[in-house]
């Protein structure tokens, strides 16, 4: 009997000793991840197809997740040891049983009112474009998605009443930013004014300039009409500027970018001459037709087997090919935007809690 005892004993302590906690770290946190990235994506495609077809866009985000585990298991031994006269002999029982829970709650919230106001129909600010620059993110793609216009000099616009083909100046002057950019000559800061007031100033080095950057360099003053005397200039968001020490950049709000890359869509042809949506500016063929064309969303009656992202909107397929790269990075930079368009608030933070003790 006294080894039915221990074996009780050790069972016990194994089942009170067992968490299931620690085991779920790594499956909640990649998985939850992948889960939430792979939904934001297909979001923000379907909103940008919607917005196509004269559809009304609408981003719910996911506002916390809480997952419950419960795990819970119990094991019975008994048993009995008889004489040897006994006719009913030795009896041994072993019973076990063990229950495993797992109710996610997810909360859902729509982007409405102010918050959809603020992030998705208020111009990009000019500094934060700067800081994007600052940070890596390559002038040539940056401004042809963000920018409606540079000192006058307008991108291309695929949609709404002011469809054009953009200024073969704006283009130049992308191109030779980025060129400055590759080299290091050109770079921002954020002087501080009285009343807490800011001023974003764009300057050009001087000291590592080759005469390739220096040649680059004189161009986009004379193409601004800037002084060229003059280093630093500063920034201000408008159409044109004030005077030859001013670059003035107009900007595009998230829900421009999104119908401008709206009207890149590949559509169904049946579509067009059933009027459910119009047809837009053919793709650009020019020398910065790389430039203009921000993004290719294929379309078809069949679901794709190589996307990056695809979502299904009337009777058709839409998807982005995960071998396009250009297409991929101008779709993560749109979502980036997103967060930094965001307004900061803790309730735009999704929360897991995973009580698994």
């Amino acid at each position: 009997m006294k080894y039915f005892l221990i074996v009780l004993l050790s069972l016990n302590f194994w089942v009170g000793c067992t968490h299931v906690g620690p085991q779920t770290v790594p499956r909640d946190r990649f998985e939850y991840n992948t889960a939430i990235a792979d939904s934001w994506k297909e979001q923000t495609l379907l909103n940008i197809v919607k917005l196509r077809y004269a559809d009304m866009p609408l981003f719910v985000e996911v506002a916390s997740i809480v997952s419950g585990y419960t795990l819970e298991g119990s094991v019975n031994l008994g048993g009995s040891l008889s004489s040897d006269s006994a006719t009913q002999g030795d009896l041994l029982s072993l019973g076990t049983s063990g229950k495993y829970t797992d109710r996610p709650t997810i909360t859902y919230a729509p982007i409405t009112g102010a918050k959809f106001n603020h992030n998705f129909m208020i111009p990009i600010p000019p500094k934060s474009l700067l800081f994007l620059l600052q940070a890596g993110w390559p002038a040539d793609i940056i401004f042809p998605i963000v920018v409606e216009s540079v000192n006058g000099f307008r991108s291309r616009q695929a949609a709404g009443t002011d469809q054009r083909l953009g200024d073969p100046e704006f283009y130049r002057l992308v191109k030779l930013l980025r060129k400055t950019q590759k080299s290091g000559a050109v770079g921002m800061r954020i002087l501080k004014g009285t009343a807490a007031k800011e001023t974003t100033v764009l300057f050009f080095h001087r000291q590592i300039e080759s005469q390739e950057i220096v040649d680059a360099r004189i161009e986009i003053h004379q193409l601004l009409g800037l002084d060229p005397s003059r280093q630093e200039f500063k920034v201000t968001y408008g159409l044109l500027s004030q005077d030859d020490g001013e670059i003035a950049i107009l900007t595009r709000s998230i829900l421009q970018i999104m119908v401008d890359l709206a009207a890149q869509i590949d559509v169904p042809a049946e579509h067009v001459a059933d009027g459910l949506t119009p047809s837009a500016l053919p793709p650009p063929v020019d020398e910065a037709a790389h430039y203009k064309q921000l993004i290719q969303v294929q379309t078809g009656p069949d679901k794709p087997v190589s996307a990056y992202t695809a979502v299904y909107y009337e009777g058709h397929w839409f998807w982005i090919d995960k071998r396009d790269f250009r297409s991929k990075r101008t779709f993560a930079f749109l979502m980036m935007l997103f967060s930094l368009t965001e307004t900061g608030g803790k309730e735009g933070l999704p929360l897991v809690t995973i009580p698994a003790g």
